[in-house]
């Protein structure tokens, strides 16, 4: 049974905004992290979309990441379309299901992979038609904006904001638990809120863990 660290009142509960894109192994691990969080703070998490692809628009990529932003537009738009449709509470089912079958599963978002993924968190397999489509692309721009330009664009996914403070990260492996998690909400709650705090960062040394 996992032990609830809960300092606060629920009455002082906050609402913590979260932009991520489906493609992104930091994201998915920060977003699980967030899900521990949820447990052991006074916080209530609301996802939204941000889109790499478009991040990347325009930009010089490799050849191999090129091809990665251009097969990423599909899984966004999808869930964008299932937002526009049945709300912003279908947004997390489904981000679960595409990450769970892209990051653990190791699968391409293929339309077999989507279909899937919308099955599973109850939503309608049409919506995957989205992904090929650009009747969302503005709704998916929109979103992504409301993230990110908070932050700037030297950066990517996720996104976090919450009472006012927005920043990128936190970039982490392994997904923290319990206590720990805690302690790291606690503690980036308070750089970001510090006046005029911008950049705290080391180069990774190990692969995305999902575990």
């Amino acid at each position: 049974m996992r032990e609830t660290v809960v300092t606060e009142r629920d009455d002082a509960r906050v609402v913590a905004e979260f932009w991520f894109d489906p493609l992104c192994p930091w994201a998915w691990i920060a977003s699980r992290w967030m899900l521990e969080v949820q447990q052991v703070r006074p916080v209530d998490v609301r996802w939204h979309v941000m889109s790499l692809s478009y991040l990347n628009e325009g930009r010089e990529l490799s050849e191999s990441y090129r091809k990665l932003m251009d097969e990423g537009w599909g899984p966004v738009r999808v869930c964008v379309a299932a937002e526009q449709a049945y709300g912003n509470e279908a947004l997390l089912p489904l981000y679960n299901a595409l990450g769970e079958r892209h990051h653990h599963q190791k699968r391409d978002y293929t339309r077999e992979v989507i279909v899937e993924a919308l099955e599973e968190a109850g939503l309608p397999a049409s919506l995957a038609d989205a992904a090929e489509s650009s009747e969302f692309d503005e709704a998916l721009k929109a979103s992504h904006h409301q993230g990110m330009d908070q932050v700037g664009y030297e950066v990517g996914t996720p996104v976090i904001s919450v009472a006012g403070n927005a920043f990128f990260g936190p970039v982490i492996s392994p997904i923290p638990r319990g206590e720990a998690a805690a302690k790291l909400w606690d503690g980036v709650l308070l750089v970001a809120g510090t006046e005029g705090f911008f950049e705290l960062k080391r180069s990774r040394t190990r692969e995305p863990i999902f575990d």
